[in-house]
Order: C-alpha cells, then structure tokens, then sequence
C-alpha cells in the first residue's frame, strides 16, 4: 500500500537509497565491531541465531528457521557448530523427546552484551557528529524502518 501523495518517483529514490545504505550501514559497523571485539567474532548466521535464540529463550530449531528466513537444516547445523562452540544448549521437551529447545551458555550471553554495547557506542559516537535534525530524523524513523522490515517478510505479503 502507497500514500497516492507520494510521487513514484520519491518512492524509488527512498528505495534505491535504503538498499545502498543499509547494507553499507552494516557492513562499516561490522568492521569497527570486528576490529575491537576481543574474541573471535562469529559468522553473520550463528550472531543471528544467538541474537534470536537471546530474545526467544527456549525456542527451537523450526522457530528459529522460520523467523531468521532460514531453512532448518541450516538452522539446525548453526546449532552443531554452536553448541560444539559451548555457545549454546540443546534441552529436551519434557513431552516430545524429539523436540529440543534451545538456550545461551553464559558466555555466549556474556559475549552478545559485548557485541551490543560496541555497536552502540559506536554508532553513539557517529550520531552525535550529526546535527539535531539528523538525529532527530532517524529516531523518527526508527518505527517506519521496524515497519519497512515486517512488510518485507515472506508472511507479510
């Protein structure tokens, strides 16, 4: 769904502009991360599924699939390497044996608080040589931007 009072032609100068800044976005914060995190940084897939498995305490694989867009299997040989890494834990359903539920390791959370506190400061550092009106923009839209993402999302079409 468009506002009709916006033209097509602003709405592909935003598109084509998100897709070349995001991705740049992410990559610059990623290199200044890697280069001060003290430990080994893990591949983009396993941070993702250690992000999520943070938020979802207790989630199991075919959750995990479902909201990181991945295939199980995948998903399922992140969890390997992962809990052969000592990140993570593997515990049974007390009423489907075959079903595992997955949970951090306190180093593994230890290590995500880390992460996250790098990418905060650093970007803290970078908004505050913004102007007022530069910040003040991107917390405006940070909603739009959580939206722009739901849409995005194979279910929601």
């Amino acid at each position: 769904m468009t506002d009709s009072s916006t033209p097509r032609g602003d709405i592909d100068r935003v598109a084509s502009g998100l897709a070349a800044c995001l991705p740049a976005l992410h990559r610059a914060l990623d290199r200044q991360v890697s280069a001060e995190y003290p430990h080994p940084k893990p591949p983009e897939g396993q941070l993702a599924l250690l992000r999520f498995v943070a938020q979802r305490e207790g989630a199991t694989v075919r959750e995990a699939a479902e909201a990181l867009l991945m295939k199980p299997n995948n998903v399922s040989a992140l969890v390997s390497q992962l809990t052969e890494q000592g990140d993570l834990e593997r515990r049974q359903d007390s009423a489907d044996k075959r079903v595992a539920h997955l949970h951090l390791t306190a180093t593994a959370r230890e290590r995500l608080t880390e992460v996250r506190e790098l990418e905060t400061a650093f970007l803290r550092r970078a908004l505050t040589a913004l102007t007022d009106g530069q910040q003040g923009a991107l917390g405006s839209a940070l909603d739009a931007l959580d939206a722009l993402a739901r849409h995005l999302r194979p279910a929601a079409r």
